[in-house]
């Protein structure tokens, strides 16, 4: 189940996606947080594919703030053969104004039977222990992402700067609807910057431009993992990636290009 007690992410009214206090974003009281936002373009992308296939790769770019107040979300579909499918994805503020874009790529689905892979076991879930989000806090004081989430860190984890693994489980995307799986594990790709920084928001900041999420399994757990790396250069640009894991092992993995601006 998803984070017990806390409201959806957004509910949805003739069409538009309308934000609740889980989707507000650290940066403005007025704008979402992008992982939630992305989770409606896995959404919408998933939903013009034919059933039999599934996403295995999702890119969005964030060109503008994403308003908490309402939001339209489309996808058409570019491609479909019987191995394949492509979308094309567009979220506009209630104005026109296009505030993201994205494509993705869906794969049939086989039964292949077990398969030989690397074996690469997740944090253990079972020794992590609950504690306070990494991710609260920001530039206002209104309730906000962080703060609907149910965080536990593996053995030795420090809450510090720098890379860190970390488990989590957050809201269900939409009031009144199960979410896919892919769709419950987009807000926690576009946290990576958020669990692996290497300075407080109040030092410098480092907002993301966009999301490529790149999916071998869809996971089967409600908490989720993510053990992150964040890059920053002088030039003012960095990066964040991160492997995803839900309890039986890896899922896929996430990265980000970061924006760094000092405050004021």
């Amino acid at each position: 189940m998803p984070f017990e007690g806390s409201p959806s992410y957004f509910h949805e009214i003739d069409g538009v996606f309308v934000g609740n206090d889980p989707a507000r974003g650290p940066w403005s009281a007025g704008h979402c947080h992008a992982g939630p936002v992305t989770g409606l373009a896995a959404r919408a992308a998933e939903t013009a594919v034919s059933p039999g296939k599934v996403m295995t790769r999702l890119t969005v770019d964030v060109l503008r703030p994403l308003p908490l107040d309402g939001l339209r979300v489309t996808a058409e579909l570019t491609r479909e053969t019987r191995t394949l499918a492509t979308t094309r994805v567009q979220v506009e503020a209630l104005d026109g104004t296009i505030c993201m874009t994205g494509t993705s790529m869906h794969l049939a689905r086989k039964e292949l039977g077990e398969v030989p892979t690397a074996q690469v076991p997740a944090p253990r879930f079972d020794e992590a222990e609950p504690g306070p989000s990494l991710l609260v806090g920001g530039l206002h004081d209104r309730p906000s992402f962080g703060q609907f989430i149910d965080v536990a860190y593996p053995p030795g984890v420090s809450r510090a700067p720098g890379p860190k693994a970390v488990w989590m489980r957050v809201p269900a995307l939409l009031e009144g609807e199960a979410p896919s799986p892919i769709q419950s594990i987009c807000p926690l790709a576009d946290c990576g910057n958020g669990i692996s920084w290497n300075a407080v928001p109040g030092v410098m900041g480092f907002m993301n431009t966009d999301l490529t999420l790149q999916i071998h399994r869809e996971p089967v757990s409600d908490w989720l993992a993510s053990d992150a790396v964040s890059h920053w250069q002088g030039n003012g640009v960095g990066m964040s990636q991160a492997v995803l894991y839900d309890t039986k092992g890896p899922v896929g993995v996430a990265l980000q290009t970061l924006v760094l601006h000092p405050p004021g």
